[in-house]
């Protein structure tokens, strides 16, 4: 099986890229940072094929979907795991450049990096893309807007594309991860419930690709969690989270 996966050179990207190749699956890895990717695959059982991008490039993304489809074949599975976080204030006109990074990372890669594999599993009526969204996108989270926007924006898509998708017998796999140990939610400075290692959810999100569901919240708990917030009428959830602890901002 062939899987391409982008953001693969940390945290989540990486911990699936761990659990593909012990299946010994054939992975094309893409990530920005060159050294950290070349040690992931250096430390991975079997052959693959690594590509130097930034999603926010999207021709270069497209040429390393192409040259991966070149080289293997049919691609079997495309993750699409390239995110960014930050917290933004709209009254801060130095964040709008932090926004619009976190939307062309998030959402825009999101798009591009599903786009050159669609025609080939329409034309042989399979495959599986997924994409990573979060708890955060809910509801809307206080000194959050980008991201948590950029999330459900990110949910709201591939149940599109899951819809459109459907009568081709191509899979849609959303994943909503809570708090997940990586780079990014170690710089969050609040208490993170359920927090999970990334190599536990790795397998778990594995399992949930195989299984081709088309929405899953790991852990499981969030799930709970992320319901509630959902049920919760706006009066109530507005003086439960007027003064939730926030995401730090980019200075400097």
């Amino acid at each position: 099986m062939a899987v391409f996966i982008t953001g693969a050179s940390s945290g989540l990207g990486a911990a699936l890229a761990k659990q593909f190749a012990l299946q010994g699956h054939t992975l094309g890895l893409l990530a920005r940072r060159r050294d950290r990717l070349h040690a992931l695959a250096s430390s991975l059982p079997g052959r693959h094929y690594l590509y130097v991008v930034d999603v926010q490039d999207r021709n270069e993304l497209y040429a390393a979907a192409h040259n991966f489809i070149e080289q293997v074949g049919e691609v079997d599975v495309v993750i699409a795991c390239a995110g960014i976080s930050a917290g933004t204030l709209t009254e801060q006109t130095d964040d709008f450049a932090v926004f619009k990074a976190i939307f062309e990372t998030n959402v825009m890669a999101t798009v591009s990096t599903f786009e050159p594999f669609v025609p080939q599993m329409i034309k042989r009526q399979g495959g599986t893309l997924v994409g990573i969204a979060s708890v955060a996108g809910v509801r809307g989270l206080p000194g959050a807007g980008a991201y948590s926007a950029s999330k459900s924006a990110v949910t709201t898509y591939c149940e599109s594309l899951r819809l459109e998708l459907k009568p081709h017998h191509v899979g849609v796999v959303t994943i909503a991860p809570g708090f997940i140990r990586t780079e990014m939610t170690e710089k969050n400075p609040y208490h993170m419930s359920f927090l999970m290692d990334a190599e536990v959810f790795a397998v778990k999100a594995l399992a949930a690709i195989q299984q081709k569901k088309s929405y899953v919240v790991i852990p499981w708990q969030m799930g709970v969690v992320g319901k509630l917030m959902r049920l919760l009428p706006n009066w109530l959830y507005d003086r439960l989270a007027v003064n939730a602890p926030r995401k730090p901002r980019q200075t400097g």
